[in-house]
């Protein structure tokens, strides 16, 4: 696989952070004046809020993150130190902050492991094995999740009702359904038949008006092949810990808004289960969106899906859960971004050349 250095490196671009923080706050400051039930006594309410709560909120955060360092560090078969790990997991949220939801950061992901030592074939295995099991939590878990919810999924919004009619529903089964499908064939494509697949996607890319992408498509089912490689052999002693710490991170996700809602107002079992599962709704709306890091769209979806739990704390609350959940990834990618680009760059070059001084004395 080849990869576009200069493709990768304007993605991962310190100065793109002021574009989703312009876009959010754009957002917040047209529902601050458009909205008549914002004021400037919802900003005050946040002083209302629970403290052990939102600490709650934060350490969740923190186990959070500390998941997805050990998963890539267990994917990796611990080819990488928890500090090269803690870099690339920074790295990876900062390049999904940066982009569309909708695009993603996983070219990147593939760039900074192989970086990182990791040959490319393993790079891409590694990669599509967190997006397969990232996709399988949500295929698997959104019913069972939904289930207990006992219907209580989609919000009463009338603005929702006016500008999308019963939409929603039907973006989310599409979606679920899209994501179901492309999870699924993925994983066989990963783990029982690879060469099965580049054939079915090369004969697909044979017809007339897609024959211009058929090398593109040939390459990719080679990718699969060797990622599908690399990936035989492994026994449960490698899937067992993977796939129990990712059920563990994306529940965390979700219980860190539970927390930060339980801040500002009381809520009872079901009621905690109704907004575990509204986030599950509102994380498709937020896969499809155009702005880099769903910002904007985010923002305004956050008062349509919780302020029946909410009411006058959901301006106070949706600001807290984006500057919790996604503005720390902007920093800190803009902050270890130019350090590892001296440490993966300038620091192996001038080992090569003092490797090379030393050989020719």
């Amino acid at each position: 696989m080849k990869l576009d250095n200069k493709k990768i490196f304007q993605t991962l671009n310190p100065n793109k952070v002021w574009v989703p923080v312009l876009i959010g706050l754009g957002i917040v400051f047209a529902m601050f004046y458009m909205d008549p039930s914002v004021n400037a006594s919802n900003l005050k309410s946040v002083f209302d809020a629970s403290l052990p709560y939102i600490l709650l909120a934060i350490l969740v955060i923190f186990f959070r993150d500390l998941g997805y360092v050990y998963r890539i560090r267990e994917i990796t078969d611990r080819h990488l130190t928890w500090t090269r790990a803690i870099y690339v997991i920074i790295l990876w949220e900062f390049a999904s902050a940066v982009t569309p939801s909708v695009v993603g950061g996983t070219a990147v992901a593939i760039f900074i492991l192989n970086k990182e030592g990791i040959k490319m074939g393993k790079a891409i295995a590694y990669v599509m094995v967190t997006a397969i099991l990232d996709n399988l939590f949500f295929v698997i878990g959104a019913p069972i999740i939904l289930y207990l919810a006992q219907g209580n999924i989609f919000p009463e919004s009338k603005l929702l009702e006016t500008q999308l009619g019963d939409s929603l529903q039907a973006i989310f089964w599409l979606s679920y359904g899209l994501y179901a499908g492309y999870s699924l064939i993925m994983a066989a494509a990963l783990f029982y038949k690879p060469r099965v697949f580049k054939w079915v996607l090369i004969k697909i890319f044979s017809i007339k008006f897609l024959r211009k992408w058929k090398h593109d498509a040939q390459e990719y089912g080679n990718q699969i092949i060797e990622a599908s490689r690399q990936l035989a052999g492994k026994t449960y002693k490698y899937w067992l810990p993977i796939i129990g710490i990712t059920i563990f991170i994306w529940s965390s996700r979700y219980l860190m808004l539970n927390a930060l809602i339980g801040a500002f107002v009381e809520l009872d079992l079901m009621d905690h289960v109704i907004v575990f599962a509204r986030q599950v709704i509102m994380w498709i709306v937020m896969m499809i969106s155009p702005t880099p890091g769903s910002s904007g769209t985010a923002e305004f979806f956050f008062g349509q899906f919780f302020s029946q739990f909410l009411g006058g704390y959901t301006f106070v609350t949706s600001i807290l859960w984006r500057l919790l959940s996604y503005y720390p990834y902007l920093i800190l990618g803009a902050i270890f971004l130019p350090r590892w680009v001296r440490q993966v760059f300038f620091k192996k070059k001038n080992k090569v050349q003092e490797q090379e001084e030393e050989e020719e004395e």
